[in-house]
């Protein structure tokens, strides 16, 4: 079946230059059967005029390290070809003389660093060239006979190379296979993809959609009623493995975080439950990577758990505890086998785990790595089905796949990003978000890498504030009313199925009532103590509970009051309540020390602004109670303290931040006041 045809005149830009160019890179990039994710590279070749008025051929490029599928014009390198072309009568070139050359040929400043494959596009004598990696194809050039398979798909229409990695050398291959035969279509790169091309963007375009389209249609005819040898596993029922995720993926994520936090993604689509449950899912997730674009994230094969449901999930804990173990020493020993002098071991965890009945589980730095190693296993779980229906699947040596995941050039894309900030791959939980110092601490806990939990009895207002928060997939939106104990396991459990477990939770949720205590209803006090010290005690289990079974530490910050530690006129229950959240953020810190679990308060002081609390009538009943009308508490609270200030949610979601990271790493049972200076809740 040929791969759908998106190509619209009416959208395509005029002219065959870099905006058709871009055009047609986004067309084969949305479809990650053709392309995987920052895979693959375009290119075109057109006259243009230097900065002196002259005129030269400009090879456009991709540049490194980006997506096509989201490409604009500034994402290409541009290169003088007359300056390029040379290079294709040297006998040899190392990768640091190819980039130290080719960077001496820009036309362009500003523009990204050219694709480490530049040299293919500018040796194959074609206006335009695509480099892609169909399933169809690498399913082809995975197989062991893959040679002959592209001719019976072929015949003499298409060039075998067999595979190296890329670079001088390939590209060199390549150019020549298509320069000493004008009658080819395309060249299929051994274990890698595909080379296709044409005189016009849309001509080329067409070309790279009818030669993956033969061969997903020969795959296609040889398909097997039984892929990787049929199924030996069920998949478990959807609330036994929903129940089940719930217990074994904060032990998977505390396993992996060990040396670094990531944020993990469940995947039980069909297709992957196809080949998880399979009779040779264990042996065929374990020749290695499907196209060595993928090694960067998937690492050289996943971790295979031999489990069945019958099992139980005891067992299976303590296989994922001891495969992972496993899964890390053999890294290690990859590593000293092929290691040079120089290179520095990457995090040795799996990032992609297989399990029978229950699906696949891919990690990640943060929500999109992760979900980039999902969509790459996808496409090798596509390969292997393909390969091994034309007789088996084949992949890349350890050594073969070392040095492309250590190469220099590969490595250079992973520098373009963005250094890590304090919290990343952490997830932070935070009660009573959906407004004030939740609001605030959420975004702030964001800012510095978390992903975060926006939890709120207020459903619209908590998914408000997850929206406001920018990147992939970093925060979402839990119903939770810190008193109901059913309500607080089910946010717990939602935020395990979606990050894999939790590192940070701050206890915020919160009301406030103002009466003499001769006025003060029974109702009044069931309500503060129920909200306020009942509701941070389940939250507080729930967050233990979870940070145990990961075994790596964590982190709770309890946000008390000036209250907690000063007296509050005509406030006896909520001050009750906010002294015993003090109380037992101390007992916890006893408690969670022997497991790295730190627990801190911050007692702020008369924060109004952005505050549903204050918003309601406990201002009036401030007020009330300072003789005061309400429009002049801000002047009254600033007043008093003694830096004459007052105190906003962003101050107290500073001070979250400062517990929250590693900064006070070292600290627990701590208090830190930001209240401007209040003398009578000087902590002593």
């Amino acid at each position: 079946m040929t791969p759908t045809n998106l190509w619209n005149d009416s959208d395509a830009p005029a002219g065959d230059g870099l905006a058709s160019l871009t055009y047609r890179s986004r067309l084969l990039g949305s479809d990650r059967t053709l392309v995987n994710i920052y895979g693959g590279n375009t290119s075109t070749k057109g006259d243009e005029t230097d900065h002196l008025g002259r005129p030269c051929t400009v090879l456009w490029v991709k540049g490194s390290g980006s997506d096509i599928a989201s490409i604009t014009d500034k994402g290409f390198a541009g290169l003088k070809l007359d300056e390029v072309l040379p290079l294709f009568d040297r006998p040899s070139m190392s990768d640091e003389e190819m980039i130290a050359y080719l960077d001496r040929t820009a036309f362009e400043t500003g523009r990204p660093r050219q694709s480490i494959e530049t040299l293919l596009h500018a040796f194959v004598p074609a206006k335009h060239v695509d480099h892609t990696h169909p399933d169809a194809i690498i399913a082809v050039a995975c197989s062991p006979n893959g040679p002959a398979v592209m001719r019976e798909i072929y015949g003499d229409r298409a060039a075998w190379v067999d595979y190296i990695r890329p670079g001088f050398t390939l590209s060199q291959q390549i150019g020549a296979a298509v320069r000493e035969n004008p009658q080819i279509e395309c060249v299929v790169m051994g274990k890698h993809g595909l080379v296709t091309w044409g005189p016009d963007s849309k001509t080329c375009y067409h070309n790279t959609l009818r030669i993956i389209g033969e061969a997903q249609a020969y795959l296609d005819a040889h398909r097997q009623d039984q892929p990787y040898g049929g199924p030996v596993v069920e998949s478990m029922a959807d609330d036994d493995r929903d129940a089940l995720l719930g217990q074994v993926l904060p032990v998977l994520r505390g396993a992996a975080s060990a040396e670094k936090k990531s944020i993990l993604l469940v995947d039980t689509s069909p297709e992957v439950m196809e080949f998880v449950n399979s009779r040779d899912a264990k042996e065929l997730s374990q020749v290695g990577a499907a196209c060595p674009d993928h090694l960067v994230h998937t690492k050289r094969v996943p971790l295979f758990i031999d489990w069945k449901p019958a099992e139980g999930v005891e067992a299976l804990q303590a296989k994922i505890s001891d495969g992972v173990a496993r899964y890390k020493e053999e890294y290690k020993q990859y590593f000293d086998a092929n290691k040079t002098e120089g290179d520095t071991m990457f995090t040795p965890a799996p990032r992609v785990v297989l399990i029978p009945g229950v699906g696949m589980v891919t990690s990640g730095p943060d929500a999109m790595g992760a979900e980039v190693s999902r969509q790459l296993y996808h496409r090798a779980i596509v390969v292997i089905k393909g390969s091994t229906s034309i007789g088996g699947f084949v992949s890349l040596s350890a050594p073969e796949s070392y040095a492309i995941e250590y190469w220099p050039l590969e490595l250079y894309k992973l520098s373009l990003k963005p250094a890590p900030r304090d919290l990343e791959g952490q997830v932070a939980l935070v009660t009573g978000a959906a407004s004030g110092i939740g609001r605030a601490t959420a975004k702030r806990l964001a800012a510095e890498g978390a992903h975060v939990v926006v939890a709120d009895i207020n459903m619209d207002g908590a998914k408000e504030v997850a929206a406001s928060i920018p990147g992939h997939h970093r925060a979402i939106a839990v119903s939770m009313n810190v008193t109901s104990e059913e309500a607080v396991q089910a946010a717990f459990h939602q935020t395990v199925k979606t990050y894999g477990g939790v590192d940070i939770v701050v206890n915020n949720a919160g009301i406030a009532s103002s009466a003499p205590i001769e006025e003060t209803t029974l109702q009044d006090w069931d309500r503060n103590q129920s909200i306020l010290s009942t509701g941070y005690f389940l939250v507080s289990r729930e967050a233990f509970r979870v940070m145990r079974k990961q075994g790596v530490g964590g982190n709770l910050v309890f946000i008390g009051s000036k209250n907690s530690v000063a007296a509050g006129k005509n406030a006896a229950a909520y001050s009750a309540a906010k002294a015993a959240e003090l109380h037992m953020a101390r007992c916890l810190a006893e408690e969670g020390g022997g497991a790295g679990i730190r627990i801190n308060s911050v007692l702020p002081d008369g924060v109004l602004s952005g505050s549903s609390i204050w918003d309601g009538k406990w201002r009036a009943e401030r007020a009330a109670t300072y003789g005061l009308q309400p429009d002049q508490l801000e002047e009254f609270y600033r007043n008093r303290t003694t830096l004459k200030v007052n105190v906003t949610p962003e101050d107290i979601a500073e001070a979250v931040a400062f517990f929250a990271g590693p900064k006070s790493k070292k600290t627990t049972g701590g208090v830190l006041t930001v209240d401007g200076g209040v003398p009578a809740a000087y902590v002593r």
